[in-house]
């Protein structure tokens, strides 16, 4: 109960979808969707304009809000691909009673599908690109309907937004409270990146790589060292690892360059709403995960210490 009093003390509680805003914002907005995104492009019977009301209609609070999802509050995650924000969002989700929602997953459900899209959007990701604006958005409207029906009144989302676009769109169906912006070094993020791993029996991500970057005078022992252990696989799942198709140095050095242009901004329209928590990971989970809490003004509760 301590985090979630901090909680409301520190953020505004929810705040209905603006209609007024969302209904401009999706016809002003319409005109700039994803045309700019490089590569191959989907060809969907997805419209902005349908999406972002689709959107709108799903981040509607539910008539009759489950007791014990009721914690009314919208947190979004920022930064690379390959940063951590699923690690940081899932234990914050734990912690706080809120669903995560990574938009990277509901992707790679879609992509595991026999949909007609499923093909399209394997050529955009193994490629490092963007998936346009109007199929996220659709994929996330869907998401947010589901738990809606089951009660959610909250969450904390993970690779969306990514472009100023859909920045507006959600800024205008839902009051975002905070927005987290993950920082890690460019050689700690590619050696994470290479490092990561998949059991292919029951879908538990891991990491093999060793991080231990040493400090400016190269003695390893100054604060600014960083040193990340490897998470490995518990023994029954050691001889089913397999790699992303997407994690190769070519392909991630590519999403790091389309991160760098078409979401940078993103951090600059937050930041100019006063919401925007930039946090540098010093270094692994048991370094990082206290800090962060501290940062949040969460690290006197006993809670944080088991998530």
């Amino acid at each position: 109960m301590a985090v979630a009093h901090r909680l409301f003390r520190l953020f505004s509680p929810f705040t209905p979808a603006k209609n007024n805003l969302s209904s401009f914002l999706i016809r002003s907005l319409s005109s700039s969707s994803s045309s700019s995104t490089h590569g191959p492009s989907l060809d969907p019977e997805i419209d902005l304009k349908e999406a972002a009301a689709e959107l709108e209609k799903s981040s509607s609070p539910s008539s009759s809000p489950s007791p014990s999802k009721g914690r009314n509050f919208h947190w979004v995650f920022l930064g690379c691909p390959g940063v951590g924000k699923g690690t940081y969002a899932s234990r914050l989700s734990t912690l706080l009673g809120v669903p995560h929602i990574a938009t990277g997953d509901l992707v790679r459900e879609e992509l595991s599908s026999s949909g007609l899209l499923s093909s399209q959007l394997k050529e955009l990701v193994n490629h490092g690109k963007l998936v346009p604006d109007e199929f996220i958005i659709s994929l996330l409207s869907k998401r947010l309907e589901a738990g809606k029906e089951k009660g959610e009144s909250g969450y904390i989302l993970d690779g969306f937004p990514r472009t100023v676009t859909q920045a507006e769109i959600l800024e205008g169906v839902i009051n975002v409270d905070l927005v987290i912006n993950l920082k890690l070094k460019e050689e700690a993020l590619l050696a994470k990146c290479l490092g990561r791993k998949i059991c292919s029996e029951c879908g538990a991500n891991y990491n093999v790589a060793c991080i231990d970057i040493k400090g400016g005078d190269g003695d390893g022992d100054g604060d600014d060292r960083m040193y990340m252990p490897p998470l490995l696989p518990p023994p029954k799942c050691e001889s089913k690892l397999i790699t992303r198709a997407d994690d190769t140095e070519e392909v991630v050095k590519e999403r790091l360059r389309v991160y760098n242009k078409m979401t940078q901004p993103v951090e600059e329209f937050y930041r100019k709403r006063g919401k925007l928590l930039e946090f540098e990971l010093p270094g692994g989970i048991p370094q990082s995960w206290p800090k962060l809490l501290r940062a949040l003004h969460l690290e006197d509760d006993k809670q944080s210490a088991i998530a």
